[in-house]
């Protein structure tokens, strides 16, 4: 496979999943893990994606940017998002997780609805501190320098002490069968405690997530109440998750 393939790989993978760690990277190209070093080091130099220790996330998931050039599949997000808020009334309590599409959720609440939000992203408290009628509650804990995001058991004491009436929560795999998976498994004990804080638990997702799986199981599919991607609910990629116990918008 030519460096140029290589690399376009790799970027399609860090945009989707946000996060990716070199040895899956390294598996997945049958290449070593040398050589998909030396080609995330060059595409950290050109300012691609960034380089972190044993992989590599995306600038859109990394970096909070208020221009948002950076979020792979902005317009997909953007739609999510704009399904979500309908599910909002005034007065709800809220959580928001970190991620992409959960930012751009946290720009689309409208001015004038009255919310609490608790969060656990700084990207996400610094977008809710510009909704005049949100109250913004971060929950604290150890902050991952890749996500930006609280985790570890302060967070996660914090989460299980609260009951929202919805948690948007973003993922980096589902599929209908395995649920909800990710590779780092102290954010995987982050998310269960977000999903135990909240009655009705809802999915944002785009569709190129769909039926990817990964190490760690964050939760079966029919633990979320619902799950929201950019396509109708009867598309035809939505088969396999209308069998489950989950509304799909």
């Amino acid at each position: 496979m030519l460096k140029e393939e290589r690399q376009r790989t790799i970027l399609n993978e860090v945009e989707l999943h946000n996060r990716v760690l070199l040895t899956d990277i390294a598996e997945k190209l049958d290449v070593s893990i040398d050589t998909v070093r030396r080609d995330v080091k060059e595409l950290d130099t050109e300012n691609r994606l960034r380089k972190v220790h044993g992989g590599a996330v995306s600038l859109g998931f990394a970096n909070y940017s208020p221009a948002r050039n950076n979020v792979y599949a902005l317009e997909e997000k953007t739609v999510i998002a704009e399904k979500a808020v309908q599910l909002l009334k005034d007065n709800s309590v809220i959580l928001i997780d970190g991620g992409t599409t959960c930012l751009e959720l946290a720009r689309l609440l409208p001015p004038k609805i009255q919310l609490t939000c608790f969060t656990l992203s700084l990207a996400v408290a610094s977008e809710l501190l510009n909704k005049p009628n949100v109250e913004t509650i971060f929950i604290g804990g150890k902050l991952s320098k890749d996500s930006q995001i609280a985790i570890g058991p302060n967070t996660i004491h914090n989460l299980s002490e609260i009951k929202v009436d919805y948690a948007f929560i973003g993922t980096g795999y589902v599929d209908a069968d395995y649920g909800l998976t990710e590779f780092d498994w102290d954010i995987v004990q982050t998310k269960k405690a977000v999903i135990g804080a909240s009655k009705k638990p809802v999915l944002l997702c785009i569709s190129e997530k769909l039926n990817s799986q990964h190490r760690y199981k964050t939760c079966e599919i029919n633990s979320i109440d619902t799950m929201i991607t950019e396509l109708v609910p009867d598309h035809q990629l939505l088969q396999s998750f209308k069998n489950q116990n989950i509304r799909l918008l």
